[in-house]
């Protein structure tokens, strides 16, 4: 049940972050030139980050494929405000967000029993 709860979390800020850069048409420069926008991306990102921070061992051992360092240093700029994330960021929209959305699907499948809610 805890992995549900946290892969529903990932997939979802997940989602609607990549929802955001999808609508834009300017790449990089028109997300860094939209405060509004970069900071609803970011909010997502920091929440599949610290979200992803959280996954049992069990689910890390799995994952090997995860760029589990990105994904640290990701979480550590963006708690930080670090002024020079944009690479960063853009890395993680482009890259690193979507192949761990893939690969957390993947598991599901294989392991659907991590991933029901148990009463």
């Amino acid at each position: 049940m805890y992995a549900k709860a946290l892969f529903d979390i990932v997939h979802t800020s997940g989602q609607q972050a990549l929802k955001l850069v999808v609508a834009l048409e300017g790449g990089a420069d028109e997300l860094f030139a939209s405060p509004n926008t970069l900071a609803a991306i970011e909010d997502h990102l920091l929440n599949v980050a610290t979200t992803l921070a959280h996954l049992p061992p069990v689910v890390l051992l799995r994952l090997p494929q995860v760029d589990w360092t990105g994904w640290g240093a990701l979480l550590q700029a963006l708690r930080q405000r670090d002024p020079q994330r944009r690479d960063i960021v853009w890395y993680a929209v482009c890259g690193l967000l979507p192949a761990t959305l893939v690969l957390l699907d993947q598991l599901r499948a294989q392991e659907p029993d991590w991933f029901e809610i148990q009463y």
